[in-house]
């Protein structure tokens, strides 16, 4: 059984369904939020200086900071203890480092939200933490 739960949190409604199957599945398991700030990089950050992407990232960071509070209700709700996190970087890279780092036994995330044909595939971070991460992922749809 997993002691250890990782749950990339964006706020999302497949977030939120993550986070109550790892509450579910693993009762016992310590559970961690992680909200992950992206910042522009290759063509994107092109377009930003340190003047306006520094700006944004606060902004964003607060934002993680209030969605992670979503996080914790949702937690109390059901009764649960919930750790949070938040980190700055490119998400799957980052969700992959913190398992990694902090000793998680199993990921448990929410896929990409997507009806009809396209609803079969992962949405893109999902399926690179898929492919890379040290540990089982659970991908809740």
């Amino acid at each position: 059984m997993a002691n250890q739960i990782l749950v990339p949190f964006d706020g999302s409604p497949q977030a939120q369904e993550a986070l109550e199957y790892s509450f579910e599945t693993f009762p016992s398991a310590t559970v961690t939020a992680l909200y992950v700030v992206t910042v522009p990089e290759g063509y994107w950050a092109a377009f930003g200086s340190d003047e306006t992407i520094t700006p944004a990232i606060g902004r964003a960071t607060e934002n993680g900071e209030t969605i992670l509070e979503d996080a914790l209700a949702l937690a109390e709700a059901v009764d649960h203890d919930l750790e949070t996190d938040l980190v700055i970087g490119e998400a799957h890279n980052e969700i992959i480092a913190y398992a990694d780092e902090g000793a998680y036994d199993t990921i448990v995330m929410g896929s990409h939200g997507r009806d009809g044909i396209s609803r079969i595939l992962l949405g893109s971070i999902a399926e690179a933490v898929v492919r890379r991460a040290p540990v089982p992922v659970v991908v809740v749809r």
